[in-house]
């Protein structure tokens, strides 16, 4: 570790800390944009327009997709604050494991959905209402994901510095 990377800011986080948690937080909001875009869509009158709508919902479930893929990603890098948490808190490694399967499981919700609503040769339209239900499904295990991981990240960082983490860091 460069110098920079073993300073601590008054809080009592290293500047690759920091940096960890700055990217986990640029992520979280690329996702929080595409879901909204994703209740947008599915809130938009379907009746007599199936297909358009069917079709919006799937270009924000894409978006949604895309977010979560990425942000993932970042989360399994070695310099991320998930991986700093599972290197530094031995007793906390399971959670972070679950948190990163949840990420797993989410990824291939989405993908199965988009599978289901893309489409076909012999098109048909879509059952809005199955498919509201459905994608409010995983909405709700997406923000239940979130919390995890948030509650995660502030208990590690509490365990570790015996103070509570800035919601404006």
């Amino acid at each position: 570790m460069s110098d920079t990377e073993n300073e601590f800011d008054p809080g009592g986080l290293t500047s690759a800390q920091q940096e960890g948690l700055e990217a986990r937080r640029t992520d979280r909001d690329a996702t929080i944009d595409a879901v909204h875009r994703l209740e947008e869509a599915l809130s938009a009158a379907a009746p007599g327009r199936e297909t358009a709508w069917r079709d919006d919902v799937l270009d924000a479930l894409a978006t949604l997709d895309e977010a979560m893929a990425t942000e993932y990603e970042n989360a399994s890098r070695p310099e991320s604050l998930l991986s700093d948490i599972k290197r530094t808190q031995p007793r906390l490694r399971t959670r972070v494991r679950g948190v990163r399967m949840q990420y797993q499981q989410l990824q291939e919700a989405i993908r199965t959905l988009r599978e289901e609503l893309a489409p076909t040769d012999d098109e048909h339209r879509p059952e809005f209402s199955d498919i509201r239900q459905r994608l409010a499904w995983l909405l709700t295990a997406l923000r239940h994901q979130r919390a995890r991981e948030s509650d995660l990240i502030y208990e590690a960082y509490f365990d570790a510095f015996a103070t509570d983490l800035d919601e404006d860091r």
